[in-house]
């Protein structure tokens, strides 16, 4: 028992000192008698005990004062400062009232490691860490002596781990190039560009452990492939848009090469009592018993003949039904992409579509044939949840006239950025713009699939979908030749779950080719809750629109239910 006690307040006094109480004390009393200093008498106390029950132990803690960092230095193996080029003041600052705690000096220490790791010092490492404690002034002063080790660069890189994915593939999808800079980020460039490889499920890059001859570092990706074939189904309801259900069949490896091919049907019925527009709609004569789909084929083909190029393909036909107008059309498209990098890409291809369109301006037939072209930019950190970077999209697609159809111009440009106000990410600014155009034919000769609306959850919150813009006939939307919203979001993390968002949101159609300002701009703001996941965050937004207009069927508040952020 007495060694069992020594042994327990050697690991105290080591907790002690951990959270930075270096004069703390810890005595362990066994029926009255001090281990420490009367080791007999306890020893003689528990024999007492034996047979008799369970001997009396009493351990009492003097925390003593709160030690806290004075000075933190870091020298190269000689004894030398490093310039502040190579190592800031920032990192080895020490702010005011930080404990000397074990834990805040480990972190101090990663934090210098990586530091020299970010500048191409693959195998940095700290040889030494020297504590100094002042007990008069309860401080302490720590020295770090930190071995940087060579400059390296990217090395070659090898690819295991799916047999049944072609590594030419996989190799397109790394834009390092041997002899780039070596650094964490670019490390973790490779793994996330890697994996947006349908195909692919899970990806490791390893670091070599010597530089080769050329004074690289070696990289090894290790992948792990994903199930080939995926069926989803699933059910909405929106007290706007009434009921709708949702199914896709996807092929995530179809050929062997990380070819992906996906089904997707989509079934709903604008309706139920809840159709604002839809004795307007009849008394225009858009006939709709209000029952819309979808159904389209995508075929996607990454890294034709091993490049940075991916064929992309698709299909669809559909019923639109919206609030104030239907569409009946299909259509199929090809284009060839190539990534530039993992954030830039630019494509262009063909599209050709045929249907007709209705609504109170009257029907539009149309046969179109054009050539699309778009570039796209993405630095984000996220998908769902963007903390940082920009996120851009500009598209331009020129329909030349064809048979009982004039000849249209549609450009499209959108960009959202987000920026972290504290280094935890916990409250981000978040901004969207959005503008479109649609030139070369009077609005009432467009079909209304290319014409522009507004409104809507991924829009302007609080306003009816597609609804804001032109009003025709009957006092029925009709779209615009132009548009123009924008969007702003304060994100705040109260927990590590749980979020508020309050937002503004502005925008509308014009019934011009470009945006006419002596038009009403159409407001809204509200407040949003988050529930944060490890899929996403799930979004609940409560929107209530500024400007309300007759016959718009605006309420005063509308609520939205979806996974991700609004934008």
């Amino acid at each position: 028992m007495l060694r069992r006690a020594e042994a327990d307040r050697a690991k105290l006094a080591d907790v002690l000192s951990g959270y930075g109480y270096y004069q703390g004390t810890v005595t362990i009393r066994i029926d009255g008698a001090p281990v420490a200093e009367q080791a007999p008498v306890a020893v003689a106390a528990a024999e007492a005990w034996r047979n008799r029950g369970l001997v009396p132990v009493r351990i009492a803690v003097d925390l003593g004062p709160l030690y806290h960092l004075r000075r933190i230095t870091v020298r190269d193996p000689a004894g030398n400062p490093f310039p502040e080029s190579v190592l800031p003041a920032r990192i080895t600052r020490v702010d005011e009232d930080v404990p000397a705690r074990s834990v805040t000096v480990l972190a101090r220490e990663a934090q210098i490691v990586d530091q020299f790791r970010a500048q191409g010092h693959p195998f940095a490492k700290v040889v030494a860490r020297d504590p100094v404690v002042d007990d008069s002034a309860h401080v302490m002063d720590v020295t770090f002596t930190v071995a940087p080790g060579p400059v390296a660069g990217l090395g070659p890189v090898a690819v295991s781990g799916a047999p049944g994915i072609d590594p030419a593939t996989i190799r397109s999808f790394i834009y390092a190039e041997p002899g780039d800079p070596y650094s964490p980020q670019a490390v973790a460039a490779i793994r996330r560009s890697v994996a947006r490889i349908e195909g692919i499920g899970g990806v490791r890059v390893r670091e070599g452990t010597a530089l080769d001859a050329d004074g690289n570092l070696p990289l090894f990706v290790e992948v792990t492939e994903r199930e080939r074939n995926l069926v989803g189904v699933s059910a909405r309801y929106s007290t706007v848009d009434g009921p709708g259900v949702r199914a896709y069949y996807a092929n995530r490896n179809l050929f062997g090469g990380g070819e992906s091919f996906r089904v997707d049907a989509d079934i709903y019925y604008l309706g139920l009592g809840n159709d604002p527009f839809a004795n307007q709609r009849k008394v225009a004569g858009i006939g709709t018993n209000g029952l819309g789909g979808r159904l389209s084929a995508t075929y996607v083909q990454p890294a034709l003949w091993g490049t940075r190029n991916d064929l992309l393909a698709n299909a669809f036909i559909t019923r639109e039904v919206q609030q104030s107008y239907l569409v009946d059309g299909g259509g199929v498209s090809g284009a060839i992409r190539h990534r530039f990098s993992d954030t830039f890409s630019a494509q262009i291809g063909l599209d050709a579509q045929a249907g007709r369109s209705k609504d109170a301006l009257g029907t539009v037939n149309y046969r179109l044939i054009g050539v699309p072209a778009s570039v796209t930019y993405d630095s984000t950190d996220s998908l769902l949840d963007p903390t940082r970077g920009i996120r851009a999209i500009a598209s331009l697609a020129v329909y030349p006239g064809a048979i009982s159809s004039p000849g249209i111009v549609v450009a499209k440009a959108q960009g959202s950025t987000y920026y972290a106000l504290d280094d935890e990410a916990r409250m981000i600014l978040a901004g969207r713009i959005g503008f479109g155009s649609v030139s070369g034919a009077p609005l009432g000769e467009i079909p209304d699939n290319f014409r522009f609306f507004a409104g809507g959850g991924g829009s302007v919150r609080g306003y009816p979908y597609r609804t804001l813009g032109p009003i025709g006939p009957y006092n029925l939307p009709i779209g615009g030749r132009s548009l123009l919203e924008a969007s702003l979001e304060a994100r705040i993390k109260v927990t590590d779950t749980i979020g508020v968002v309050p937002f503004f949101d502005a925008g509308t159609a014009f019934a011009s080719a470009t945006p006419d300002f002596d038009e009403k701009i159409r407001k809204s703001v509200g407040i949003g809750l988050r529930y944060y996941t490890g899929i996403g965050p799930i979004r609940a937004d409560l929107a209530f629109p500024l400007d309300p207009y007759k016959g718009g069927h605006v309420r005063p508040a509308v609520l939205y239910l979806s996974l991700g952020q609004a934008f």
